[in-house]
């Protein structure tokens, strides 16, 4: 596993993640367009949440790229990849059970979200952050699941809004397990570092 997680932080697979990264984020604020055009303005950050996770693993890829560390993106995308990432594939898979159907793109976002989860915690040997940056990602987290389920701006899936409260609290805890996540798998003392090659 750690040779497999060294390849990773290597130059060319870097620039396929940051390329396969930038396409993703692109298609994933696109795939909002019409939820964002019914927003109040003061909610637009709020709400595209799976393409706002992987731009901040763009910017994770970025710095790796140039040899630097962003702690505080690190932590914010090693938290949101994770709870968007299962979400969503959670959120399809609902849809299936309940219309007894999902459409291609349902199956491609389940693919695509699973990766998304799975790649920010790959690459956690190569993160930095401290304590207070997961803190300011825990913040964050539980204030978009505030803004999503009191406010109403959660991801439209018409078909699983008799079920909001019950996703809410299902969210609310997938955040907490996020949270623990990034805790152990990069705070913890025994967890393993790997440095940046040259």
């Amino acid at each position: 596993m750690k040779i497999f997680q060294y390849v990773l932080g290597q130059k060319p697979i870097l620039i396929v993640m940051f390329l396969i990264n930038f396409f993703g984020t692109f298609y994933g604020y696109y795939w909002y367009r019409y939820q964002l055009s019914e927003t109040p303005a003061h909610f637009y950050l709020f709400v595209p949440d799976s393409p706002t996770a992987s731009l901040f693993f763009l910017i994770v890829l970025l710095g790796f790229l140039i040899r630097k560390n962003f702690p505080l993106i690190e932590a914010l995308a090693i938290v949101t990849l994770f709870k968007y990432g299962i979400w969503a594939v959670i959120m399809n898979i609902l849809v299936l059970l309940i219309d007894g159907s999902l459409p291609w793109e349902g199956y491609m976002l389940i693919a695509s979200h699973f990766g998304m989860a799975i790649q920010g915690l790959l690459y956690a040997p190569y993160y930095r952050f401290k304590a207070w940056h997961l803190l300011v990602a825990a913040v964050w987290t539980l204030h978009n699941d505030v803004i999503d389920y009191v406010f109403g701006m959660m991801p439209h899936y018409s078909m699983l809004m008799d079920y909001s409260n019950h996703i809410g609290y299902f969210t609310f805890w997938l955040s907490i397990i996020s949270l623990l996540i990034g805790y152990g798998l990069v705070l913890n003392k025994r967890s393993y570092k790997l440095s940046l090659p040259k």
